[in-house]
């Protein structure tokens, strides 16, 4: 048997392009016991699917050292209490040890300390609290760790530092540049800096020091047998600088004066450093829908320990913990009210502004709003089994998946570099053979120049930077896409098969009518037909129910249940058999109820689900529910339709019934009385004529057909939906959610496309006029750092969009 594969994230450092990700992905893919390997340039982020019996998670960092970069890991120290002896502290670190994601674990007995160092992509603060607590001992961060330095941050502080350095010693070389035009030469230009030696003094630190980055960089890529970014930029400044050097000292002592390009390599560097510290600017802006969820969580909640208050970190707080939340405070984590009552603010899930009222019992989201009284709560999940972490989670993989459109980037990516240095070392030879025979410097200009104008970081970064906008936009929106190949592929549906119950409809009904048959008593009637629907989960079970106890009725004893699923119940209940369904039910059993059957058609004309029940095999009545169309149906499907987006409502409800809800709501098609296995069927028949099908349900009854759509789209309130059998959750029960989703996609898309036609169009015209010579290379490397800042700054677009309006 197949040992249960494992997934691993790492947040990996030192990566400049495209090529830096694909060897990555190629290296791990490698390794034996990978299943999967997927690398975002953009996230700066891996995923590795892999068989824990062959591998572990050290071996993915050795592998990722070995390629020449680096992993993110965060240190944290923990006060531990509880312990008495060194076995103690033995045992902790040896628990720790063996969480997945901890690379080192230290426990001092002596100063009742542990100093942890793991992947924070792998691992929470609150998962080693946990360790240590469920092996019987107590921790606390320390609360200097609390707020950990951000390595985005630190990288690009780093720089912007090198920046101004560079920038200061470059700017008097670009005067002497800029001096030597004719068009100039009014600048008075100091004697000193004409110097070979003076711009020599200026260049070196430049490129040694402030470019050391790129020759380690390219150093890593060849030591490893591929090419990179940092290749080519070390190719054309080091050409530049030492051919400098050697006209420096070739010139020195004689009259003539020697062709310098000190500063064609100091002003590359420089503006390509000032490029990556706007990209990673850039990027960081690009996932700032994951900052804007976290920033929605508490940061501290007050539990109740020892027969005490006691503010803790969100962090610290565990299932069972009691909870004290005032009136205006965030509720810490999920959870559900002990004492008192309150009305919450939901909108952060549902979309809904109007406050819920709670009381005991209910249910409480972390992270939502206690609008008006103090209550107390039992926390029934925390850390990463909250709501909003579940969401969090979902929009991070989202974004660090691939859609199928990057496969292409990816592959030329791979080859691009080797392919530049060729050209340029054609062109050098073509220029220095035929063009101008024997003339090295025009030569070496080119060179330098299609050296430094081909850019593989636009392609690299087309894709995924587009991704992370688009799929961040739409988790605002209350839309989430579980992966990039569901992000690409929801631009396609033609056809949108919705549920009618809790989709189109609220999925509350209320019971509305009971017609009796001869001899039958209401009261008693209605006490065997409610204990026999309340054994059952369905909402029009459950409205029935609520319907006869709000009567004030008694409900009888219940013996037996079976649910028919389609058809409807069967029970006995207070000693006599209970029939309640279907037409179908009711021939099943032999049930006459065809005098009944005009009754039943204009209940249902007007939209009710009336259903036969039976007592002792006889027709005994009808009890009718309704339950009542979301405000936004008619409007949200109107909207498909303007879309070129064909509408079919599909349901359990008999026909009458559901042509009625159809016709109000104005979908384009009904398909009715279908069982919920026979859903994925229905589906199966579109699918077979051609359309690309989205099914979009509750999540639960319908995940067969959900997981057989071309997209699966959970309806719900971001609590209870399916995330699993969907591969797109819409967070707001509203179906205007349906089509923009569409949309979201659609210009998502777009905005790919626009990325991969710009990073192309780039490098198939950038090349070729460098190689002509009609490109300076300061002008070159200008153009190759920003190529790839239009990219991610186009991408971020998508964070701006609106849709109201198609």
């Amino acid at each position: 048997m197949a040992a249960e594969l494992k997934q691993a994230n790492f947040q990996i450092t030192g990566m400049t392009c495209a090529a830096c990700a694909t060897r990555i992905e190629k290296g791990i893919s490698r390794m034996d016991g990978v299943e999967k390997a997927n690398v975002n340039l953009a996230l700066e982020k891996s995923s590795i699917q892999y068989d824990p019996s062959k591998l572990s998670e050290a071996d993915f960092e050795k592998k990722i050292d070995a390629l020449g970069y680096g992993v993110v890991k965060q240190k944290a120290e923990f006060d531990i209490t509880g312990m008495t002896c060194a076995a103690c502290a033995t045992r902790i670190e040896k628990g720790i040890s063996r969480l997945d994601g901890v690379a080192s674990a230290n426990v001092n007995l002596a100063l009742e300390r542990a100093t942890i160092e793991f992947n924070p992509s792998e691992l929470a603060i609150g998962d080693i609290i946990k360790k240590v607590e469920k092996l019987g001992y107590g921790a606390h961060q320390k609360q200097e760790d609390e707020e950990q330095i951000d390595y985005r941050e630190k990288a690009i502080q780093d720089q912007k530092r090198k920046f101004i350095i560079s920038a200061l010693l470059s700017l008097p070389l670009l005067w002497t540049m800029v001096g030597h035009f004719s068009f100039t030469s009014f600048l008075y230009v100091p004697e000193i800096l004409m110097d070979p030696w003076v711009q020599m003094m200026l260049a070196t630190p430049v490129q040694f020091i402030i470019g050391k980055q790129f020759y380690v960089g390219a150093y890593k890529a060849l030591r490893n047998g591929s090419a990179n970014m940092d290749v080519l930029v070390v190719l054309g400044t080091s050409a530049a600088y030492f051919y400098s050097v050697y006209q420096a000292i070739a010139m020195s002592g004689t009259h003539h004066g020697p062709q310098l390009y000190f500063e064609t390599s100091a002003v590359l560097i420089t503006l390509i450093i000032l490029g990556k510290l706007f990209e990673a600017k850039a990027k960081g802006r690009s996932s700032e829908a994951i900052k804007k969820l976290m920033g929605l969580q508490a940061k501290t909640a007050i539990v109740l320990r020892d027969g005490e208050e006691r503010e803790v970190l969100l962090e610290e707080v565990i299932i069972g913990d009691t909870i004290f939340v005032k009136p205006g405070e965030k509720i810490p984590v999920d959870g559900e009210v002990l004492e008192g009552s309150t009305a919450v603010d939901e909108s952060m899930l549902t979309g809904e502004s109007l406050p819920v009222d709670k009381a005991a019992g209910d249910a409480l989201y972390g992270s939502t709003i206690n609008s008006n009284g103090s209550i107390k709560m039992k926390a029934t999940k925390v850390g990463r089994d909250t709501a909003l972490a579940q969401i969090i989670k979902v929009v991070e993989d989202a974004q660090g998946t691939k859609a199928p459109i990057q496969r292409l980037a990816d592959k030329i990516s791979g080859i691009f570099v080797p392919i530049v240095v060729g050209i340029a070392v054609l062109t050098f030879l073509v220029w220095f053979v035929w063009v101008e025979p024997g003339n090295f410097t025009p030569a070496l200009e080119v060179l330098i120049a299609v050296l430094v104008i081909a850019c593989p970081c636009a392609l690299g970064l087309a894709t995924p930077t587009s991704i992370m906008a688009g799929s961040g936009r739409s988790a605002e929106m209350g839309i989430l896409f579980k992966g990039g190949e569901h992000l690409e592929q929801t631009q396609s549906i033609d056809t949108v098969v919705v549920d009618k119950t809790g989709t189109v409809t609220h999925g509350k009904p209320e019971l509305t009518d009971v017609l009796l048959a001869d001899g039958q008593k209401e009261e008693k009637f209605l006490s065997l037909i409610g204990a026999a629907e309340k054994q059952s989960e369905h909402p029009l079970a459950q409205a029935i129910v609520q319907g006869i106890q709000e009567k004030g009725i008694e409900l009888g004893h219940v013996q037996y249940f079976e649910a028919v699923p389609g058809y409807g119940i069967q029970a006995t209940v207070s000693g006599q058999g209970v029939l309640v369904g279907t037409r179908k039910l009711m021939e099943q059993y032999g049930i006459d109820v065809s005098a009944v059957m005009p009754q039943m058609e204009s209940l249902e004309s007007g939209g009710k689900t009336a259903m036969l029940a039976a007592i002792n095999g006889e027709y005994a009545g009808v009890v009718a529910v309704a339950d009542t169309i979301k405000d936004t149906s008619e409007g949200a499907i109107k909207r498909l339709q303007e879309m070129g987006i064909h509408v079919i409502m599909m349901t359990g409800d008999n026909e009458r019934t559901a042509q009625a809800i159809g016709k109000q709501v104005g979908v384009d098609a009904v398909i009715a009385e279908v069982l919920p296995e026979g859903k994925a069927d229905e589906v199966k028949k579109l699918q077979l004529q051609g359309k690309k099908v989205a099914m979009v349900g509750d999540g639960i009854n319908d995940a067969p057909a959900l997981a057989t759509a071309d997209i699966g789209m959970a309806i719900g309130t971001g609590t209870d939906v399916a995330m699993e059998a969907a591969d797109i959750t819409l967070i707001r029960g509203d179906l205007n959610s349906i089509a923009e989703a569409v949309l979201m996609s659609r210009k998502t898309m777009r905005n790919i496309k626009q990325n991969l036609f710009w990073a192309f169009a780039y490098n198939t015209v950038g090349i070729p006029i460098a190689a002509i010579g009609l490109l300076a290379p300061w002008v070159a490397g200008a153009a190759m750092a920003f190529s790839s800042v239009s990219v991610v700054l186009n991408s971020l677009r998508l964070q701006r969009v609106r849709l109201g309006k198609n």
